[in-house]
């Protein structure tokens, strides 16, 4: 009878135990935060599960939570069939593949705070090169320091500008795997482009889609630097996602209490939605 060995976990077992211990922690400290209140001094008193019950009536967290949802929603349905339409338009062999992927990952270089920062100079109205172009020369009037329609239109602008490029890189791995005799059998049988992309290109990027998916999911629900460098959740609270409400409570307000059992309601959240995505996408899979 065969045998497995199993001597592999032991050079495992220590980054899982590394990993295990740098995400329970912080944690367990956030989960004793929520079902407590303290004034400083370490004292703590005993409050259950009022700080939960306080999160999820609030109108403020809800209003936060929607625009979170509403940002996620808008950053999904614009990146995903714009990066599957520059990946189908990207060359397959030539002197400009690395040209087209090199120029592809340059945004997601740049650092999150440097994005938020540029695009900061870049849209203001006074010394903005595209304010000035969108107020003075095209006529058309744009401050998303006072429009909140406008610093809606800059933060998502800025985010398909700077992520795109990841569901770009993955569906065009996904693309270039898949096998020239498919596409044979498909100009023999005459299929249309239409039918070669439904039939043969879509099914073939699936896993590479349902990860980019999960990930631009997951980074747009829980960003935080680059509209809060761009417009700091205003104007008004016209863009204070869940993200950056939750920071101005733990750390503005000091509110430790509260902020605990909201940071544990958005991690929450951010794992139903998760595994629903994934069981969504793959339930075809499963025989």
């Amino acid at each position: 009878m065969r045998t497995e060995n199993q001597k592999a976990w032991f050079f495992v077992l220590p980054v899982l135990l590394l990993v295990a211990f740098n995400a329970l922690v912080p944690i367990m400290t956030v989960v004793n935060y929520s079902v407590q209140e303290t004034f400083g001094n370490n004292v703590f008193f005993w409050q259950g599960l009022d700080w939960f019950e306080q999160i999820l009536r609030s109108d403020r967290f809800q209003a936060a939570l929607g625009r979170q949802f509403l940002f996620t929603f808008l950053i999904l349905i614009i990146e995903v069939p714009l990066g599957i339409a520059i990946a189908l338009s990207m060359p397959r062999q030539g002197f400009w593949v690395p040209v087209c992927l090199v120029t592809m990952a340059l945004p997601m270089l740049i650092p999150w705070n440097v994005v938020g920062a540029m695009w900061n100079i870049f849209t203001l109205p006074e010394i903005g090169l595209l304010g000035y172009l969108m107020n003075n020369t095209l006529g058309i009037p744009y401050d998303m320091t006072q429009n909140p329609f406008a610093a809606w239109v800059t933060i998502i602008t800025m985010d398909v500008w700077h992520w795109t490029s990841l569901v770009v890189l993955l569906s065009y791995a996904g693309l270039v795997s898949i096998p020239d005799a498919y596409y044979q059998a498909a100009k023999i049988d005459g299929a249309s482009p239409w039918k070669v992309f439904r039939y043969i290109q879509l099914p073939k990027m699936k896993t590479v889609l349902t990860i980019a998916i999960l990930l631009r999911f997951m980074d747009s629900f829980n960003i935080y630097t680059e509209p809060f460098v761009l417009t700091g959740g205003g104007p008004g609270n016209s863009t204070t996602l869940l993200s950056i409400d939750l920071v101005k409570i733990a750390l503005g307000q000091f509110d430790l209490g509260p902020a605990a059992a909201m940071s544990l309601i958005y991690f929450a959240i951010t794992l139903l939605v998760s595994w629903l995505f994934y069981t969504l996408m793959t339930k075809d899979d499963v025989k």
